[in-house]
């Protein structure tokens, strides 16, 4: 077995990383730390790999095993994190329970929103505004003016005869960046 240690450990490791080299080239997109983190890996296992070899087939052909099995576990316990991440994140637009149209944005305390802008201002008539507000098609100015007067997404749709979607495009005009960047 020494001869096996020498012949993976020679030239720091060479044979050893080729292997796992060989192995992580299956899953692509790791960076320099990644791979640091898999040749760490790959001393542990080959150590282990080591202690439970049983002759009953090649080292080589068993320290692959070893390493192709505790890479894939690893990658998977990588990616779970990740997704776990993923779950835990919301959307700002996430409805709250047990209102209608309510949403988490609703919510957040801001001093700022395009409708203060517009008619919070004491002059209303500054180029700026009429610029945003031309701008503006027919319908993204009647939701903004009804938005002004307080009324929910439901009652606007309601009012307006326009679906959810429609509603939500509107809006979503009404919040570009193309539009409000003319009221700077």
């Amino acid at each position: 077995m020494e001869t096996v240690l020498i012949s993976y450990y020679k030239g720091n490791a060479k044979k050893l990383h080729r292997v796992v080299d060989q192995i992580l080239t299956m899953f692509g997109g790791l960076s320099q730390k990644d791979l640091d983190d898999f040749y760490s890996l790959a001393n542990e296992v080959f150590v282990h790999a080591m202690r439970r070899y049983d002759y009953t087939q090649s080292f080589e052909t068993f320290l692959y095993s070893c390493l192709l099995n505790n890479i894939k576990s690893e990658m998977t316990k990588r990616n779970c994190e990740k997704r776990k991440a993923d779950r835990m994140s919301i959307s700002i637009d996430t409805p709250i329970d047990g209102e209608e149209d309510g949403t988490i944005s609703d919510r957040i305390a801001d001093h700022w929103t395009v409708e203060t802008v517009i008619f919070g201002e004491s002059d209303a008539q500054s180029i700026k505004i009429e610029r945003y507000l031309n701008s503006l098609t027919m319908r993204q100015k009647k939701i903004l003016k009804l938005l002004s007067a307080s009324y929910k997404a439901g009652e606007i749709q309601k009012i307006l005869h326009i679906t959810q979607k429609e509603y939500k495009d509107a809006l979503s005009g009404i919040h570009s960046y193309e539009h409000i960047s003319l009221l700077f």
